[in-house]
């Protein structure tokens, strides 16, 4: 368990908050994978992406190609919500807020660089992500130089942060809202 009702507030947020920066630091971590869920045009789309850094603020950080279906349903809607499940610790994290795109700015410049190699082509292929196509072996076509001009960067803004502590009958759940630079928690029932 990562929490129990015999922990302050405070302890809580100060375990979720390290256990989450862990996940952009730990590639083996549980939280390194996040569902994020985004406005489709008819109902909500999810997928996992890599939780690849996160900041102070507890801002994530994701990226994808900017010509993917998520990236228009940004556009239109920022509010999203991302979810964490810990099997190992039986804990859930939701965290609900908004998504910023970086596309072509300082941001996203610098992060390219830590793409490396072969992993610039998830970024560049001719096709764009989603594009229907009559054979598999067309979605592997690249350009011979590769470049930054498809890659984003998501960030993701928390607002609030629900966690869920599973227990056999004493599930313990909690709620963290931001308010300025500071997060109030309260308890809540499973």
């Amino acid at each position: 368990m990562l929490f129990t009702s015999q922990n302050s507030l405070p302890e809580i947020w100060a375990t979720l908050s390290h256990e989450l920066h862990r996940g952009a630091l730990d590639a083996k971590h549980p939280f390194r994978y996040v569902t994020l869920a985004t406005n489709g045009e008819d109902a909500p789309e999810q997928r996992m992406v890599v939780l690849r850094k996160m900041d102070e603020e507890l801002n994530f950080y994701f990226f994808t190609d900017s010509r993917t279906a998520k990236v228009t349903q940004i556009q239109e809607n920022s509010n999203a919500e991302c979810l964490v499940y810990h099997p190992g610790k039986r804990t859930q994290i939701r965290v609900k807020g908004r998504l910023h795109i970086h596309h072509q700015d300082e941001l996203s410049q610098e992060m390219w660089k830590r793409v490396q190699g072969d992993a610039q082509k998830a970024y560049n292929s001719t096709l764009s992500p989603g594009t229907e196509i009559a054979d598999p072996d067309l979605a592997y076509d690249w350009p011979a130089e590769l470049d930054d001009r498809f890659f984003a960067v998501l960030q993701f803004i928390p607002e609030t942060v629900e966690a869920l502590q599973l227990n056999g009958l004493t599930h313990v759940r909690v709620s963290f809202s931001k308010s300025g630079a500071d997060w109030n928690g309260k308890w809540l029932v499973p």
